[in-house]
């Protein structure tokens, strides 16, 4: 539960790029101990989301223009992989929810509720990752998805959500067709878009 707590408000940005992480002070704001805020903390620190640096305690991790574009090129790998194994060890009803997912984010995008699209898109990543039965792929990709959703918050004013819910949809139905090269091309088709838009974000 930490973990998570903590993990949304570094992705949201309510813990800004550079600030300092005071224990303390999460505890309090999260309403939990301070040896769960530590446990959590610990494992940011493996991930990257959270840095160590001599004489200033621990910082908030800064978003690195140049380096998110290796983290969308490791992520296409990961994704591919994933997807691959979704098509071909997904259950029927898990098709239809990954299906129904990216349709919820269709939906969002076209209304422009940002909020509801980024549920979406969470439950289609869970969804995606029980499916396919790769535990070691999803350990891998996990963290480059929670720093692509970082990324995307902070500079969402670059992106298109409708362009970005097509891209999903793309994926879902290449997953739910059981055809593991369609759903690799769906897998690419969304990586695609990730790489347009952080592309867009460092030009400008």
């Amino acid at each position: 539960m930490a973990f998570d707590m903590l993990e949304s408000m570094i992705v949201t940005l309510q813990l800004e790029p550079g600030s300092p992480v005071v224990e303390a002070d999460l505890a309090e704001r999260t309403g939990l101990g301070r040896t769960p805020v530590r446990e959590a903390l610990l494992r940011m620190v493996s991930s990257g989301l959270i840095v160590q640096q001599p004489r200033r305690g621990l910082l908030v991790s800064h978003i690195d223009l140049a380096d998110h574009l290796d983290v969308i090129q490791t992520r296409r790998v990961l994704e591919g992989l994933v997807a691959a194994c979704s098509a071909r060890r997904a259950t029927e009803r898990q098709r239809k929810d990954i299906v129904l997912c990216a349709a919820n984010m269709v939906k969002a995008a076209n209304s422009g509720n940002l909020e509801t699209y980024m549920a979406a898109d969470h439950a289609l990543d869970q969804v995606n990752h029980q499916a396919s039965h790769n535990h070691s792929a999803v350990q891998c990709v996990v963290p480059l998805i929670v720093r692509c959703r970082r990324f995307w918050y902070a500079y969402q004013h670059e992106g298109d959500i409708t362009e970005g819910a097509r891209a999903h949809m793309e994926l879902a139905q290449g997953i739910a067709t059981g055809d593991e090269k369609a759903a690799m091309r769906g897998a690419d088709q969304l990586l695609d878009y990730l790489e347009r838009f952080a592309r867009r974000v460092i030009d400008n």
